[in-house]
């Protein structure tokens, strides 16, 4: 099969050859057969040096010149390239018995810098805009019904926390200081590309975040509303429909009916491909990891939505049928894992590596990199602009975010997950400073202790340093479910 990218100019097509192995066809100076040659011995076990080292100069070679012409921080860029290999290595290539439709995901990642931001770079010369966001509730349909491209921004690395607390508080949440950090120390290409930023009123700490962002960079802000009553779904369907009308402005593209209704299918078939995994992670034999589930919903923040449907069709096709020839990934009796909490933006591996590397797996997240992002659909049988902008602000107001009161819908979602995943214990982990899912904890834990389902709280951050404490609390946590 190969790749149409009906939102941005392919970079690379994605080909699979009859031995099922996955090739990747590039306008890079390296041919397919070198990136897969690195790629497979990589795949084989272990973690060495000199090859790490080679992927790392595989990156550099290919995109210098870009990161140079983004006015990147190219010596500081350097250190966080030096980094990723080894990530990449310890927390997914070390695996035993992983999916073969993995191969996609660990290319991407392994040149998360490069592949995407070129395509991105390419559609610009021909005229397109690139719009950065921060959030779920921001309509990807109506970026995509104005000829627009969206990526995700949110930032998960420690290594852009220190130029975030340059302007910021270090009392803010990790997840907003990286972003910030990311943009002022330059050393993240999207950040570099998008030509307006999105953002939302879900958290204080985004919304100053934004004011800072914003001085460089054309920002917009969506007002989110705080509740659910039916004046709440009418006033995000104005805000929707004020959307629509500056990407009009921006791009200079009118949005029609039909090309939302386009939009709108487009997303919806990338919801119901992402869904398809996640229904695979149900089964007693689990085909997959938690971590490279994880990796898969991360990447699909920044992929073409046609290309992200595609392969992670692909991935379905596989795991069930790993389903149907009994083969997991962890021996019979692991004890399964619900994570919920605040999101896990990319590279944040930290949490479900720990877990799987103590004994348990992962084989659902309640969060907005989780079950939040694909659940629920667009209605796709409205015929005008009006009845289309309802249709989106009903279905993006069923996310249940803890910046709502009440929020009871997100308790009503873990325990329904519970239930449909078999999960034998669920982990509450939110990222320090963040009050909003440190405060639901309280709600979290005594609705799960009503129902008879186990559950640890935890609080982390970026960092590595709280690491042994937290794989001496989930290994507790898992010896206590192992009775």
């Amino acid at each position: 099969m190969s790749g149409e990218d009906r939102t941005g100019p392919p970079r690379f097509r994605v080909i699979e050859k009859p031995d099922n192995r996955l090739w990747i066809i590039s306008n890079c100076n390296f041919t397919p057969e070198d990136k897969f040659g690195i790629l497979n011995k990589n795949r084989s076990g272990g973690r060495i040096g000199a090859r790490n080292k080679q992927w790392r100069e595989l990156q550099m070679s290919d995109y210098v010149q870009m990161w140079k012409d983004l006015g990147m921080d190219l010596e500081n860029h350097d250190l966080l390239c030096q980094v990723l290999p080894t990530a990449v290595g310890d927390v997914f290539l070390s695996q035993e018995n992983r999916p073969k439709a993995m191969d996609f995901w660990d290319l991407v990642i392994s040149e998360v810098h490069g592949i995407r931001p070129a395509e991105l770079i390419e559609a610009q010369k021909q005229g397109r805009k690139v719009f950065g966001t921060f959030c779920v509730y921001v309509p990807d349909e109506v970026i995509i019904a104005a000829d627009g491209i969206f990526t995700g921004l949110c930032g998960g690395s420690q290594f852009w926390v220190p130029d975030g607390e340059a302007v910021l508080p270090k009392s803010t949440c990790p997840l907003v200081k990286a972003s910030v950090g990311a943009r002022l120390g330059k050393t993240c290409p999207f950040f570099r590309i998008a030509d307006m930023y999105v953002g939302e009123t879900t958290c204080d700490g985004k919304k100053k975040a934004y004011e800072i962002l914003g001085e460089d960079v054309p920002m917009y802000i969506m007002d989110v509303p705080q509740m659910k009553r039916e004046k709440d779904i009418l006033k995000w369907k104005e805000e929707i429909a004020d959307f629509a009308k500056m990407l009009e402005e921006f791009t200079g593209n009118t949005i029609t009916p039909e090309k939302l209704g386009e939009a709108i299918h487009i997303i919806n078939e990338k919801r119901k491909a992402l869904a398809r995994v996640y229904e695979c992670r149900k089964s007693e034999c689990l085909p997959i990891s938690g971590r490279d589930a994880l990796l898969m919903t991360q990447i699909s923040f920044f992929d073409d939505p046609v290309r992200c449907a595609q392969m992670c069709n692909r991935l379905a096709d596989e795991l069930e049928q790993r389903i149907k020839d009994g083969v997991s990934v962890v021996p019979a009796g692991t004890k399964r894992i619900l994570i919920t909490g605040t999101p896990l933006a990319v590279p944040n591996w930290k949490l479900h590596n720990i877990i799987e590397t103590s004994g348990g797996a992962v084989v659902c997240e309640e969060m907005c990199t989780g079950t939040r992002y694909f659940e629920n659909l667009v209605d796709e049988t409205k015929t005008t602009l009006d009845e289309q902008f309802m249709a989106l602000s009903q279905r993006y107001m069923k996310t249940n975010c803890a910046c709502f009161t009440p929020n009871t819908g997100r308790i009503d979602d873990i325990l329904r997950l519970v239930k449909e995943y078999k999960v034998d214990g669920v982990i509450d982990c939110n990222l320090k400073f963040c009050c909003l899912y440190d405060t639901e904890k309280y709600s979290v834990t005594r609705a799960l202790k009503e129902a008879g389902v186990p559950v640890l709280s935890l609080e982390t951050d970026y960092a590595d340093t709280d690491a042994e404490q937290l794989r001496t609390r989930i290994g507790a946590f898992i010896e206590l479910l192992n009775g």
